[in-house]
């Protein structure tokens, strides 16, 4: 058993010797290469950056184009009834109208009665969407709410205040379906 372990350790120290010869053999042929190898890594260093930014980039493009989806969707949703209620508004305009001219009440108390019953019908369908009448007579004049059609002096009235209604106007959520159509103080 003693030989063969003077044979392994001189195996080892053999092997030893052949490695530390390339080990010094090496440097020489490295140095070549190395020049070659960091301008690769370099190289490739660079790609790396290059395409991590654009990853980057790619990654916020799809965020804000989820995002502006999403908002979308909820604008969508949001006013979906607007179409609808852009057509009804002449329908609740005439029943207001009707409802205004009504001369012997009494006489066709059904009717009137019926004709009521349907304008608060569209009336409350509007509330239930979301859909408002714009405040206007006494309120400070606002041109995104109020179209003013006509000027007056009133002194029982403030300066650039609305004085009487002409058409009603209406609201969405937060969006004007259609303005008030006003007469203002000057």
């Amino acid at each position: 058993m003693a030989n063969e372990e003077k044979e392994k350790v001189n195996e080892t120290e053999e092997q030893e010797a052949v490695e530390a010869e390339v080990i010094d053999a090496a440097p020489s042929e490295e140095s070549e290469t190395n020049n070659e190898g960091s301008e690769r890594l370099t190289q490739l260093e660079q790609e790396k950056n290059e395409m991590y930014d654009r990853l980057i980039r790619l990654q916020a493009e799809y965020d804000n184009f989820r995002k502006r989806t999403q908002k979308e969707k909820e604008a969508a949703s949001k006013y979906r009834s607007q179409d609808l209620a852009e057509a009804l508004l002449p329908v609740v305009d005439n029943l207001d109208r009707a409802l205004q001219t009504v001369q012997d009440e009494e006489a066709n108390k059904g009717f009137v009665d019926g004709i009521r019953m349907v304008h608060r019908q569209l009336l409350d369908a509007f509330d239930n969407q979301g859909i408002e009448t714009i405040e206007t007579v006494g309120q400070t004049f606002d041109p995104h709410l109020h179209q003013a059609v006509m000027q007056v002096e009133n002194d029982e009235y403030e300066p650039n205040t609305v004085v009487q209604e002409l058409q009603k106007g209406y609201k969405l959520k937060d969006r004007v379906i259609r303005p008030a159509m006003v007469q203002v103080n000057q």
